[in-house]
This record gives structure tokens, C-alpha cells and sequence, in this order.
């Protein structure tokens, strides 16, 4: 009998060695199981990130790039007309993707049919503006004139990522739909308030703004809502891709190749953009009328 002892021996190095190098090899396969399952883990969470940043990507896109829709009501020829008394020919919206439908100058000829392709930006177009508005309102008012303002979207890369050009257009066209005998007065406060070409420009706010401070009273919200929405963009880009690439109707020119692109009774009119009188001289040449020197803001009169 062994005093003191439990009646096992104890295992031998060998054995002892033995069980380490079991247990090693059960740690070593416990941790690459671990490692497999860490890995697993983490690319699947890295695919569930990679999925929700496409699907913000998608919505994005899918909120920047609306589908077409109609354009807006008034503006079938793809500008205002605007006749005796200062009254807008009122016109159904044009469908989305539809061609547009050229309004059809006065039969006898009598009236002076003046058509401006506009950018809301351009300087030049400011100046215009500025030079003759009054004495067009003027003759549009007696019925010597008819006036078809048509605004386009060339400049909207020139306003520091904001759009204004585009943005702006929008917004005359949203006046027209909603409030077409307001259109006039709220195309001279957008030139009346010009930003610089390569500035920011007016925000939405602004431009909510002068729908208000140009006089207009009715349809307000669903006016600003329009703006805010950009509700006619399709509509603007393809209006400008139509006058870009032509062919403009009731004349013998081609395109638009800047604005302002003025033609009185089909011609295009080349002079002076700060000269009324010039103007004005040639709006009465173009309608087969006389012009006197001595009349300081002519007004054209139908013949005979």
C-alpha cells in the first residue's frame, strides 16, 4: 500500500505533452472557426451597407429624374402669346413628349407679329428688356402687335450649381399655367431683377417673391408649389432643345443661337439691343409701315 497517494499514477510527460498538443489543436479549430463566422459576419454587414447605399443612390435618382409630364397650360407653342389689351391666348397643356403647336400669326397681316426667345439670365436679354418693353406693351395694348415671349433654359450651367436659368423658366411657366394675364408682369420683374450671370441668383423664395410683388393675386400657393416642385422642368429642357434645334416656326430661321432671338413677322432682328427708336423702326419696316424719325416711342398701325 502507498502511504499518502490517491492509488493512480501520475500520467507521463509523454501523455502530458500529449494533452497540450490536443488541446492546442482544439483551440487552433475553435478560432478558425471563430475567424470564418467574424468574416462571415462582417462581409454580410458590409453587403447590407453596400445594398442600403445603393438603394439611397436609387431613390435619389429616381427623385432627381422625374418622368415626363405634361407641360404647362398657355404655353402650347412652347411661349405666351400675348394680344391687343394685354390678354394671353389661352391654350391646353401640351402632353408629355408632344410636339409643340405653333400659334398662327394674324391673316391680314396688319398686326405685328413680334416673337422673343428669352433667358432669364442673359444680360442681353435684360437689356432688351429694359429698351422696349414699354413701347411693346404699348402696341401689343392698341392690338398694332401681338408679343410671343418664350422662355428658355441656355445659361443653366452659369449660376454657381444652383440652376437659375432653368429654375426661373420654370417658374414663368408656372405663372402661365396658374395665372396667364400675369405672365407679362412677372417676365419684366424677373429681367427688372436680374442676377449676374455666374452668380447664385435668386432662390425660390425670391422668385415666390415676385410672383407676389409683380401684382399677381390668384392661384399664389399652387403657384409657389410649382416652383418649389420645379414642376415644368422636363418641359423647360425640352422647350430649349426645340428652339436650339429648330426649326423655328413662321420664319426662315433655323435655331436658336443666342438670346435673346427676336423676329418681328418672321425676320430676325439684328440692331441695337439699347436703341428703341432702331427697333421700333425696324417692327414698322417688318410690317410694311413707314416709320417717322420725329416719334419718339412709334406705335405700329395696321394698314389702310
Amino acid at each position: 500500500m502507498t502511504i499518502g497517494g490517491s492509488g493512480e499514477s501520475r500520467p507521463s510527460r509523454n501523455k502530458r505533452r500529449d494533452a497540450v498538443r490536443t488541446k492546442a489543436t482544439q483551440l487552433r479549430v475553435e478560432q478558425k472557426k471563430k475567424n470564418r463566422r467574424n468574416r462571415f459576419l462582417l462581409q454580410g454587414g458590409i453587403l447590407v451597407v453596400a445594398l442600403a447605399i445603393v438603394a439611397v443612390i436609387a431613390l435619389v435618382v429616381m427623385n432627381s429624374i422625374r418622368p415626363a409630364g405634361p407641360g404647362p397650360a398657355n404655353m402650347a407653342s412652347d411661349g405666351v402669346l400675348i394680344g391687343e389689351g394685354m390678354k394671353v391666348t389661352e391654350t391646353t397643356a401640351l402632353k408629355a413628349g408632344a410636339d409643340a403647336v405653333p400659334s398662327t400669326p394674324d391673316a391680314t397681316g396688319t398686326v405685328a407679329d413680334i416673337r422673343v426667345y428669352v433667358d432669364y439670365l442673359c444680360p442681353f436679354c435684360g437689356q432688351f428688356e429694359t429698351t422696349n418693353s414699354d413701347q411693346i406693351v404699348k402696341w401689343v395694348t392698341s392690338g398694332a402687335a401681338t408679343v410671343e415671349i418664350h422662355p428658355i433654359s441656355i445659361l443653366t450651367s452659369k449660376s454657381a450649381g444652383t440652376q437659375y436659368s432653368l429654375r426661373s423658366a420654370n417658374a414663368a411657366a408656372c405663372v402661365a399655367d396658374y395665372s396667364p394675364n400675369d405672365f407679362f408682369a412677372f417676365n419684366a420683374a424677373l429681367f427688372a431683377n436680374q442676377p449676374k450671370e455666374g452668380t447664385a441668383g435668386l432662390d425660390d423664395a425670391a422668385i415666390m417673391g415676385l410672383v407676389k410683388s409683380s401684382g399677381v393675386a390668384s392661384s399664389v400657393s399652387e403657384i409657389d408649389s410649382c416652383i418649389t416642385d420645379v414642376r415644368y422642368k422636363a418641359w423647360v429642357v425640352a422647350a430649349t432643345n426645340r428652339a436650339l434645334s429648330g426649326p423655328l416656326p413662321n420664319t426662315t430661321v433655323e435655331a436658336v443661337t443666342g438670346t435673346p432671338t427676336v423676329l418681328v413677322n418672321g425676320k430676325q432682328y439684328s440692331g441695337a439691343l439699347d436703341d428703341p427708336k432702331e427697333f421700333a423702326a425696324f417692327v414698322l419696316q417688318s410690317a410694311g409701315e413707314t416709320y417717322s424719325t420725329s416719334t419718339p416711342t412709334p406705335t405700329p398701325t395696321p394698314a389702310g
